[in-house]
């Protein structure tokens, strides 16, 4: 049961809340906060919160009206004379029972929030002043054992009403009416519904609190390499440190030093030049990748589906097959709650010009779509990038919570604050791509100050360390090494007349940092690094298994993309914009065409003009559209083939077959529109013989998009192919040249809108009139759709195998 006193005026006026502890509150002063907790096992804890500043700044009256004390401030006025009224706060039943002290010592127990509460009850007790939120984790508490409060109510009462202004009284145990809910049937009390600490995981269990695998991570002499201009460049150099289970390892250092480098090679995105890395002292394993999360620093999501589509998926996909598809979304359901984005479930993630989710909601969807798996190795890549410090704290407290179910966490941080550094377990401090300090994060700033660099001014510990990895010294006090090794570089530049502060280059400050790593801590740290885990022979085996596990099969993998390329280009193709563009043009066509006249000349080449025009539209808007299909979903491609998620094979069929539905929307409009006012031959047969042609252009069209943006993978060049391609193939289309050069005659046969205005112009004239024979001439029509239909295929097989090399391209940078 809780009850909030906070009156705006005196005396206080309270709601009576149903309970079986009667206690009376009295008051004399404005804006006191009051809050009662009964417990299951009868403990009273009395918060106290928003600061009593006007309080503490009235004179003090016991219970009589006398002044007991002054505040600092001798100009305000002296308070009244008279105790406020006291009012009954509790509700008697008709047999009122007072319990004894004795009933009351023996009813006395722990309550089940006594961790919360002593986190924060010590430090309330010694100050009554201090600010404090009422939250069931963050209060500051006062815990008064029954007996204690019942032995001296008396003395409590006037305490409380000298030094805070109000006064309580405990009266006894009533029985509740029987017509109220007990408290185990009142809601948990909340006043952030958006704090993670806050969010209702009463609901369901705790995922990351299931069982795991543990995974023990030694990295020794760690060496990166990459060609620029031909000449090799070091990124890291001879980097060693571990992670176990349970704890949080930050690597920090500033940009450019190599700790996303690192933390992709930890993970298995990227091989290293030298080194070893091992995971229960065995080496990276194929069967690892369904044991590792990995959270990149962009959010690669999809920016149309929702908070609750994006996990379910994930689920889906990644999620073993020994559970079932509802067993799957409920465990994306299980993380919805235990992430705290249950409000935002059915909000699109958004993006550049979509709007969607908050940042750090989308940081969590980022999170989620790792943890789902219950994964042993965790890496994340600057989770509080663009956070404010609220958010980021709590991504940070979420990956802490995560650790201590025996999860190893290891996360790159740019910049943190204060409370985020003390955090963190362990700390990779990097300079340069060399390292300067590995070890528990407490014990950073002793390590620096024995080898005699001081911070000058109270700073935060992590812009300290990162000055040093910077080399900036302004503020930060350096060895006598240092200075001697200055004094004796610019001998000859001082003037004994004239004082000059030189202080030491970046260079000099980096060079003594890793000497001093390397003489005082680095040989420990190698030595346990290779000193054996303790582990069983079956953990080692699971992580050296060579065989690839798939949460689905290739049907499943199909079925679940194709739906999901569904639901995320259902918003750009059947967009107000586009279709209003597909019937204005259908409109502006069925009015310059209107009700035309193929028995004269003049007519029968309007609507052969028409004809070609169609076969030119629909070809292409459909190569535009694809070919930013695979560089827009290149970064989603790699992080979800990283993870092992579904084949390529799968990938790649369901995401060109998944746009078909769409594709053929529109242009059903269209010819509805089109065909019945320019007057073509109103013919069920030859209607839907156009719209077939009009589908067959359609598909080579995209299938030729697909292949350009496969190929290169960069939007900029495909569009800038794709612009010639489809102008060359409408030129050579037959309409505007009549009289090809043998020696390019090829050419056309290469056009889809040659074939397409053939095949329109077959299905609209039989027999052809002799003035379209002698330009364009006509057969049967089976050469024409034998030319579309192996474009279709033939531009898809191109575009995966395209889309293949470049995934084998990427897979030969890693392990």
């Amino acid at each position: 049961v809780c009850m909030y006193i906070s009156p705006l005026t005196a005396p206080v006026k309270a709601t009576v809340v149903p309970t079986c502890l009667s206690v009376r509150v009295s008051t004399t002063h404005t804006r006191p906060l009051l809050c009662l907790y009964v417990g299951t096992w009868y403990e009273l804890v009395i918060e106290v919160g928003r600061a009593m500043d006007s309080i503490m700044e009235r004179p003090m009256v016991d219970g009589n009206g006398g002044t007991i004390g002054r505040s600092k401030s001798d100009q305000l006025p002296p308070a009244p004379a008279s105790a406020s009224t006291a009012q009954s706060l509790s509700r008697t039943a008709s047999a009122e029972t007072v319990l004894s002290t004795a009933d009351v010592a023996s009813l006395s127990r722990k309550s089940s929030f006594g961790k919360r509460s002593a986190s924060g009850g010590s430090g309330a007790g010694g100050n009554s002043h201090g600010r404090s939120h009422i939250r069931k984790s963050r209060s500051a508490q006062l815990k008064l054992d029954m007996e204690d409060l019942v032995s001296s109510g008396a003395a409590l009462s006037r305490a409380s009403s000298a030094s805070l202004g109000f006064s309580f009284t405990f009266t006894g145990f009533t029985p509740p009416p029987q017509d109220m809910m007990s408290s185990a049937e009142l809601a948990p009390f909340s006043d952030d519904d958006v704090d993670l600490e806050a969010a209702d995981t009463t609901r369901r269990k705790s995922l990351m609190a299931e069982p795991t695998l543990p995974i023990y991570l030694k990295f020794a002499e760690v060496k990166y390499r990459v060609a620029v201009k031909g000449t090799p460049r070091e990124i890291l150099s001879g980097i060693s440190g571990s992670a176990s289970p349970g704890e949080v390892l930050a690597m920090m250092g500033p940009s450019g030093s190599g700790k996303t480098t690192l933390l992709s090679m930890l993970g298995g995105r990227a091989t290293a030049a030298d080194g070893c890395i091992s995971y229960n002292d065995e080496p990276f394993g194929k069967s690892l990748k369904r044991r590792i999360g990995f959270v990149t620093q962009d959010d690669v999501l999809f920016t149309h589906l929702t908070v609750k589509e994006t996990l379910t998926y994930a689920a889906l996909l990644r999620l073993p097959r020994t559970m079932t598809r509802e067993q799957k979304k409920e465990r994306a359901m299980d993380i919805i709650y235990e992430l705290g984005l249950e409000r935002c479930q059915d909000t699109m993630i958004g993006g550049s010009f979509v709007r969607g989710v908050s940042g750090g909601e989308r940081k969590r969807v980022c999170i989620g779509n790792e943890i789902i798996i219950n994964p042993s190795l965790l890496f994340l890549d600057e989770p509080t990038s663009g956070l404010d410090s609220t958010t980021a704290l709590r991504i940070v407290q979420l990956l802490h919570d995560i650790a201590e179910t025996g999860k190893t966490v290891i996360t790159t941080i740019h910049q943190p604050s204060s409370r985020l550094f003390h955090k963190f377990d362990k700390l990779i401090l990097l300079g340069r791509g060399s390292l300067l300090y590995f070890g528990k994060t407490a014990e950073a700033m002793p390590y620096f100050s024995s080898i005699g660099c001081n911070p000058l001014i109270a700073m935060n510990p992590a812009e300290f360390l990162l000055d040093l990895a910077n080399g900036n010294t302004n503020d930060v006090s350096v060895p006598s090494e240092l200075d001697d090794k200055v004094h004796m570089e610019n001998q000859n530049l001082q003037d004994t007349n004239s004082k000059i502060n030189l202080r030491p280059s970046a260079q000099d400050v980096h060079e003594y940092l890793v000497d001093a790593y390397e003489h005082r801590v680095a040989y420990k740290e190698k030595k346990k690094l290779l000193a054996p885990l303790p582990i069983s022979d079956d953990m080692k085996a699971t992580i050296t298994s060579s065989k690839r596990e798939w949460g689905t099969n290739w049907c499943q993998q199909y079925s679940i993309l194709f739906c999901r390329g569904l639901k995320e280009r259902r918003h750009d193709y059947l967009s107000w914009m586009r279709i209003t563009q597909v019937i204005a043009t259908s409109i502006i066509l069925g009015l310059l065409w209107w009700h035309s006249d193929p028995t004269t000349p003049k007519g029968l080449q309007d609507q052969a003009g028409l004809l070609f025009f169609i076969a030119v539209f629909w070809g292409f808007f459909p190569v535009f559209t694809a070919i930013f299909t695979f560089p827009q979903e290149r970064a989603m491609l790699n992080k979800e083939r990283a993870a092992d998620m579904y084949k390529l094979s799968a990938y790649f069929l369901a995401r060109t077959t998944s746009d078909l539905p769409l594709d053929l929307f529109l242009p059903v409009i269209f010819m509805v529109i089109v065909y019945f006012m320019a007057g073509l031959k109103a013919s069920a047969m030859r209607f839907f013989l156009s719209m077939l042609t009009v589908f067959l252009s359609i598909i080579a069209a995209q299938g030729l998009g697909l292949a350009i943006g496969a190929t290169l993978l960069d939007i900029k060049k495909a569009t800038t192919l794709a612009s010639v391609t489809v102008m060359t193939f409408m030129l050579a289309g037959g309409f505007f040249v009549k009289r090809v050069p043998p020696f390019i005659s090829w050419l056309r046969y290469l056009s889809f809108n040659y074939h397409t205005y053939r095949l329109l112009l077959k299905v609209q004239y039989d027999p052809v009139p002799d003035i379209l024979m002698t330009s364009v001439p006509l057969d049967n029509g089976v050469t024409e759709v034998g030319a579309l239909v192996a474009m279709i295929i033939g531009y898809r097989v191109l575009a995966y195998l395209s889309l293949r090399e470049v995934c084998i391209y990427i897979c030969a940078t890693r392990r």
